[in-house]
């Protein structure tokens, strides 16, 4: 087989100068290493606990002693801990995972669901079903089951992204200033709207839709699982897919077409990913911050801009990263528990000063 260009400057003068190739497969063995510790820890630790690895391995394994303690472990394991998890992977792994998509899209580092509204999208179509859900055919209602909070939140994030894209793009070029700014709108314009939802719901619909604002993962299930989890994993199979073409992206919408990269429908995909996995993650755990951000540019500074592997990282680490603010929260204030929306808002609202700054060219003496 015929040797490209760079594959034979390589093999005759060693790795071309800038090839973080090697670099980003250490670092994504490295964080499946994280990710399983992390799962470990976020099994292990609680208000409860479990009494040691030992225990954990016994309950996975059906091995463990028989017992009120040991009939506690399991039910704190697979009803409590499992679930949530779970949950806490796919949607560590999607916000992140869609933060690397529009920033690829955009060819911003800024951008991210949380900041250009998208998951204030998602956040008013999820409150949207939970206030008139009511007021919809009960055989509709019937017939979504389970799926209709998620498919709300898709339709809410799908629209908030849509909007954004026409109102930032013309003639085929994106005006990325003029995204951000129509994304504080729109993100302003749907907590208008949750505010008003919030000022006519009942008791039981305020306490929904303050969880959607907070964000939390307490109260996953395998229903939850279940609304997140196909939708979620969807996205992740088709992400090296979509790695190729925002690599050309790159270099402009142009030069991407001249490269034979289809353009437009690139761009829809990466619309419907985001939509899809943002507005899966904030039907179950409602809006979580700045993952999408911290996560991309931090590998960035580390790994490259390689989408090949930044994608793949990115899903590694936004997991790790959830998972890990999550055994946080359910044990900084025990036996209380703190919404995780907080936590990674005081880490990430931060981090965000601190990338724009570093772009403007401001240094904090």
């Amino acid at each position: 087989m015929a040797m490209t260009a760079a594959e034979t400057v390589a093999a005759v003068h060693g790795p071309l100068e800038g090839d973080r190739s090697g670099r980003a497969r250490l670092v994504i063995a490295g964080l499946s290493v994280l990710l399983i510790l992390a799962i470990l820890l976020a099994l292990m630790t609680g208000p409860t606990g479990l009494a040691s690895l030992d225990a954990l391995l016994g309950i996975l394994t059906g091995r463990e002693s028989e017992g009120p303690l040991a009939l506690r472990n399991r039910i704190i394991l697979a009803d409590i801990r499992f679930p949530r998890m779970v949950v806490g992977v796919f949607i560590g792994a999607g916000l992140a995972v869609s933060g690397v998509l529009m920033q690829g899209l955009f060819r911003n580092p800024l951008a991210d669901p949380g900041i250009v509204g998208v998951s204030s999208g998602a956040g008013l179509g999820a409150a949207l079903m939970i206030v008139a859900g009511s007021w919809l055919p009960a055989g509709l209602m019937a017939s979504l089951g389970i799926l209709a909070l998620p498919l709300a939140a898709f339709l809410g994030a799908l629209g908030a992204t849509v909007l954004l894209y026409r109102i930032g793009t013309r003639g085929g070029y994106t005006d990325v200033a003029t995204m951000l700014l129509a994304g504080l709108a729109v993100a302003a314009l749907a907590q208008a709207a949750i505010g008003f939802l919030i000022f006519t719901a009942d008791d039981k619909q305020l306490r929904d839709i303050n969880f959607w604002l907070l964000g939390s993962l307490a109260g996953a299930t395998s229903d939850k699982i279940l609304m997140c989890a196909p939708v979620i994993a969807a996205v992740l199979v088709f992400m090296p897919f979509m790695a190729r073409g925002l690599n050309a992206l790159v270099l402009g919408e142009a030069a991407a077409g001249h490269l034979g990269i289809p353009v437009q429908r690139l761009k829809r995909l990466c619309i419907v990913a985001v939509a899809a996995a943002t507005g899966a993650g904030v039907a179950v755990s409602g809006s979580i911050g700045f993952v999408g951000i911290v996560v991309p540019h931090l590998l960035r500074l580390t790994i490259g801009p390689d989408h090949r592997y930044l994608l793949p990282a990115s899903a590694l680490l936004g997991a790790s990263l959830l998972l890990l603010a999550d055994t946080v929260a359910r044990t900084i204030v025990t036996p209380a528990e703190l919404p995780i929306g907080i936590l990674t808002a005081l880490a990430g609202a931060p981090f965000f000063l601190w990338i724009l700054l570093k772009r403007r060219g401001f240094a904090l003496r």
